[in-house]
């Protein structure tokens, strides 16, 4: 096995592009972190997220602080920004998708559980006050994801990230049950098998 160059790891990505179904978006109700911002940005870019809906205190994506996490990755999403997260909800709503609030919240539903249905905009909250009560409030479901350690809660980038995959990963095993192959790096392709 070995890593693979440009070329490889190109066709690898365009493949998985042309086998991702589903429409993903990320509503941001005031993070504040510009750090939190920017590998949330890098991470929405990476999994093809199609809009950032912004509300409260949540700066732009395009903000020299964010940037620096970001890697400039922001040139590949679109946002909107709102006064409120319960606009930005409907908005997401009013775009086709329905809103996930990701939260410790009662009555929340663990993420590999939740039912969304087709496309999905995911909710992540503040830093420390999660999301706001009126935000939450506009959320069609509300998941929360497991922990099993001593540490009660995830940071908010990280939490981002694993709900983004999440949803990506049950359009990929959906592909799988229907009976598509899953891409695989040319090089790790067993002879014969190609």
């Amino acid at each position: 096995m070995k890593q693979l160059n440009p070329t490889e790891l190109k066709r690898l990505h365009r493949e998985w592009n042309r086998r991702t179904d589903g429409r993903v978006a990320l509503l941001l109700d005031s993070v504040e972190s510009p750090f939190n911002l920017g590998g949330i940005v890098r991470t929405a870019a990476a999994l093809r997220v199609e809009h950032l809906y912004l509300a409260g205190s949540t700066m732009s994506p395009a903000h020299g602080k964010a940037g620096k996490t970001a890697m400039g990755t922001e040139r590949y999403l679109t946002w909107t920004t709102f006064e409120r997260g319960a606009e930005a909800a409907d908005a997401a709503r009013a775009d086709g998708f329905c809103v996930v609030g990701l939260e410790l919240a009662a009555g929340a539903v663990a993420l590999h559980e939740l039912d969304a249905g087709g496309d999905v905009c995911v909710a992540v909250g503040h830093e420390d006050h999660g999301l706001s009560p009126a935000t939450l409030a506009a959320c069609d479901l509300v998941g929360f994801i497991p922990l099993l350690g001593r540490v009660g809660s995830l940071n908010v980038s990280t939490a981002t990230a694993i709900a983004l995959y999440e949803f990506r990963r049950r359009a990929w095993a959906d592909r799988l049950t229907a009976g598509a192959d899953p891409p695989r790096p040319e090089a790790a392709v067993p002879p014969g098998e190609a």
